[in-house]
């Protein structure tokens, strides 16, 4: 099958969504693009996209897959089983791509629910912001069967610079995501709290800034995010309230195994202070704002 003969919804057009699904159009695939936001839908339509819909039923009888990048597992299962779910519409056999951060105990959940429709699952929670998802460069940690690897191999060539195959089992995938999530979660409140001292401390955060991101302390996270601090911008590009969820669950994983995670657990706290003090849908970077008795740089609109 040639890619423009097979034909994949994305539904969840957020930042990383939207960048998988420049990515299939890209890449040649017939393109389908289903959000509750117009202006996402709109924007796809016109760099490309075959059809979009506020719901992806109005055209799963044509789809060779569908790729889920919702928020959570509360999302997917209701675009999956809702009132007016999109399994019961998709032809059987056909595979979804599970991209959500979401528990394992929740991904046996939705594997049993798709099994009851004859529909295939792939465990494949990805990482890389929105600059790799539009560059169609995610990683893609996945588990799953054989053949629905195979069913969505085009999709996944389209997506992902990477693919890690974790293994058969579902729930594989969501824990691997959410290990990650631990160290993604721990680097971003550990470079706020760094650059939090700076700024008490009379350091120009640009300088500290250039400083960390030249030298043995950097990170991913840190040299991303802190970007954000150093130039006052919090506009979300991941929320604040994203890793008030994520690190939620690596808390429930470490508890279901009855292993402590003290570093994990102090930065769900972090989150979790700055979502409480209004601050939950700004950039995560905007945990920083917890730290009393510092000045932050503001940004262009705020100066």
């Amino acid at each position: 099958m040639q890619n423009k003969d097979y034909s994949v919804c994305i539904v969840g057009l957020g930042s990383m969504g939207m960048g998988a699904a420049q990515s299939c159009i890209r890449a040649g695939l017939t393109t389908y693009g289903a959000d509750i936001n117009p202006v996402a839908l709109e924007q796809l339509k016109q760099q490309g996209a075959k059809e979009t819909a506020t719901s992806a039923q109005a055209f799963a009888d044509k789809l060779d897959a569908v790729l889920l990048l919702v928020v959570n597992a509360v999302q997917v299962k209701k675009i999956l089983f809702g009132e007016s779910g999109l399994a019961q519409h998709l032809k059987a056999g056909t595979p979804v791509m599970v991209s959500s951060t979401i528990s394992a105990a929740d991904a046996k959940e939705i594997e049993k629910g798709l099994a009851e429709f004859g529909l295939n699952m792939l465990d494949a929670p990805v990482s890389g912001g929105a600059v790799k998802a539009a560059a169609g460069e995610m990683t893609v940690m996945a588990s799953g069967a054989e053949q629905t690897f195979s069913q969505l191999a085009p999709v996944l060539d389209a997506v992902a610079g990477k693919v890690y195959r974790v293994g058969e089992e579902i729930g594989l995938g969501a824990t691997v995501k959410i290990v990650h999530q631990l160290l993604a979660g721990v680097h971003i409140a550990a470079g706020a709290e760094a650059m939090a001292l700076a700024a008490r401390a009379g350091i120009p955060l640009d300088v500290m800034y250039d400083v960390v991101t030249n030298a043995a302390g950097n990170s991913w996270m840190f040299e991303n995010r802190m970007r954000h601090v150093v130039d006052g911008d919090y506009s979300p590009k991941s929320a604040v309230d994203i890793f008030v969820k994520d690190l939620g669950l690596v808390a429930d994983t470490a508890k279901s195994l009855h292993f402590p995670l003290p570093l994990a657990s102090t930065a769900l706290n972090m989150f979790t202070e700055a979502s409480n003090a209004g601050f939950g849908r700004e950039d995560d970077s905007a945990v920083i704002k917890i730290f009393s008795g510092i000045e932050l740089p503001k940004g262009k609109e705020n100066a």
